[in-house]
């Protein structure tokens, strides 16, 4: 009798397990890393993946945020709670505090999102902190810069991200050595997409804030896109504000953040609307990325996420 054995893992469980081991490698490697963590979807499956390389011990590192000060209460509420279950120390950079002592400018105009100001935030926290190691989740399909760079992507002593100067990765071997002053972001999520993320979720009973969902919000649209009234953003005579059912597919400053249409109200017809989407979450939601066709990639060379 011939027996077969078939170790092909299924796809979930490859992309968790080439997550699990990028987590360990860099634990490894590095003195100080640190996590980003927003309470957003990609941030809470990073968190997920995390824990499940280091147990049954705790997560070895920090959680960071940097607050653009404009960011959405239940994200923050979010936050903040899983952060205290997991008992991890939480690490917040602040936007506002770099606006106040007069390292950034508040932006103004007819999308004053602070979005980008959150590099400058960010570099302080990584030199305040020493960290050398910080996990992202940034996702290839995201945005063609981000389909550029690597899983771990060098950072000058600047914070400064080169896309012409990467380290090879064959086999999932990564270049570890850094001078002091540089850095790494690692990005275990590099591999998935949208979708995985959702299913993932779905498939490990995942927690996510209620902005996801389906609900009733007030909204006004600029541009082709509903943003949620807020006190941020001034609104002109022709943008009237209106009651609609949306959700949010990504998560980020509300000054340029927009929601979708949408009746999905459990995780389930979130994956099965995300499946027939034929737009990337930030190409349709996030204002900010409309500046120019290189514009997350102007912010990465900078020090973005």
């Amino acid at each position: 009798m011939t027996v077969t054995t078939d170790y092909r893992l299924a796809q979930l469980d490859a992309l968790e397990a080439e997550a699990v081991h990028v987590f360990r490698e860099v634990a490894a490697e590095f003195e100080r890393p640190g996590l980003l963590f927003s309470g957003g979807k990609d941030s809470i499956v990073l968190l997920r993946l995390a824990e499940k390389a280091f147990a049954p011990a705790p997560i070895p590192f920090p959680a960071v945020h940097v607050d653009t000060g404009h960011n959405f209460p239940e994200v923050l509420d979010f936050r903040d709670r899983r952060v205290a279950e997991l008992g991890m120390r939480l690490v917040v950079g602040s936007v506002q505090a770099a606006i106040d002592s007069g390292r950034v400018a508040e932006p103004a105009g007819r999308w004053p999102s602070r979005n980008r100001l959150q590099t400058t935030a960010l570099l302080d926290t990584i030199a305040e902190h020493r960290f050398d190691a910080v996990f992202g989740g940034a996702r290839r399909d995201e945005d063609k810069a981000r389909a550029k760079e690597r899983i771990l992507s060098f950072r000058d002593e600047f914070g400064q991200w080169d896309p012409k100067n990467q380290r090879p990765e064959l086999w999932n071997l990564f270049n570890t050595r850094i001078r002091t002053g540089e850095h790494i972001r690692a990005f275990p999520l590099s591999n998935w997409t949208e979708l995985d993320i959702w299913q993932y979720i779905a498939r490990e009973g995942l927690e996510i804030p209620s902005i996801y969902f389906a609900h009733t919000r007030r909204v006004f649209e600029r541009d082709g896109m509903l943003i949620a009234e807020n006190p941020f953003v001034a609104r002109t005579d022709d943008e009237p504000v209106f009651e609609t059912t949306v959700r949010f597919r990504t998560v980020g400053d509300m000054t340029c953040t927009g929601a979708v249409d949408s009746v999905a109200a459990d995780v389930e017809a979130i994956v099965r609307e995300v499946a027939a989407a034929r737009t990337t979450e930030r190409g349709a939601t996030r204002a900010d990325d409309r500046a120019s066709e290189a514009a997350m990639e102007d912010r990465k060379r900078e020090g973005y996420f």
